[in-house]
């Protein structure tokens, strides 16, 4: 099953984001509880989002969370989104762990920093609910172990050239054999790391292919023109009813749509 929903350039959502971040709406924490979600899904059930037709799916359903995650946070608003992601999972913890008939879940989450600059708060979240601050050795080590890596790099706010530098570069670098391997598979907050959100274009092929794409307040051009449906894998459509001033001029299809908004 999958969902037709509305095309929005990435000036249109920041336009319409800034709305209500003036507001003082926790967008980022509303961003990170659907992220979440999914990665609890994608632990519990490989390969279900998929075919999740907004079904319920399996982490909200109970079953074990089990696994390794890996998130990569870049310094701007997608990084926070996965570190707030990991806080998220880990606090679920010890909540299943209280229920009359507690899961089997062993969730491990290393974070991996692309940046000097990082959402401080976000971060220090992460950490404090058991999350672990790796370098680019211990990733190096462990790539294999991952089961899911949540691409937390870049977003919306890239440049004209989309291409990874840096640690950023260095650790996809490291991760992509791996990927294509098909361990560990990847979850990507809004668009995949190097991928440009408008012209679905990339500068080269350090660019981690996504298993799931979870994309934020309207479906990017660049998740299904050239390189984008390759790389995004099942796309997940996180709706916010952003305060749009135009009707989009086009629409295309995702694996699932849910509400981005908690339920008032």
């Amino acid at each position: 099953m999958t969902e037709w929903v509305p095309v929005r350039t990435t000036a249109q959502i920041r336009a319409a984001e800034r709305v209500l971040l003036d507001q003082g709406v926790p967008l980022m924490l509303w961003a990170a509880q659907c992220l979440a979600s999914i990665t609890a899904d994608e632990l519990v059930e490989a390969g279900v989002t998929r075919d999740g037709g907004g079904r319920r799916l399996p982490g909200t359903d109970g079953g074990p969370i089990v696994g390794r995650v890996l998130v990569l946070a870049g310094a701007g608003d997608n990084g926070g989104d996965a570190l707030y992601a990991a806080a998220a999972l880990l606090q679920w913890m010890p909540q299943r762990a209280a229920s009359a008939h507690p899961p089997a879940d062993d969730l491990r989450i290393d974070v991996f920093c692309t940046s000097e600059r990082v959402h401080e708060q976000a971060l220090a979240t992460a950490l404090a609910g058991g999350a672990r601050r790796i370098d680019l050795a211990q990733v190096a080590a462990d790539a294999a172990e991952y089961d899911i890596v949540i691409d937390g790099i870049l977003g919306i706010g890239v440049s004209t050239d989309p291409a990874l530098r840096g640690a950023a570069r260095d650790v996809v670098s490291v991760l992509l054999p791996h990927v294509r391997a098909g361990r560990p598979r990847v979850i990507a907050a809004d668009v995949p790391s190097g991928l440009h959100p408008d012209l679905g274009a990339t500068s080269d092929d350090v660019v981690l292919p996504a298993s799931v794409t979870v994309t934020f307040g309207g479906l990017k051009p660049g998740l299904v023109t050239r390189r984008g449906r390759a790389l995004s894998g099942a796309i997940v459509f996180v709706d916010f009813d952003l305060p749009f001033d135009e009707p989009p001029a086009t629409s295309d299809w995702v694996a699932y749509a849910v509400a981005g908004r908690p339920a008032s």
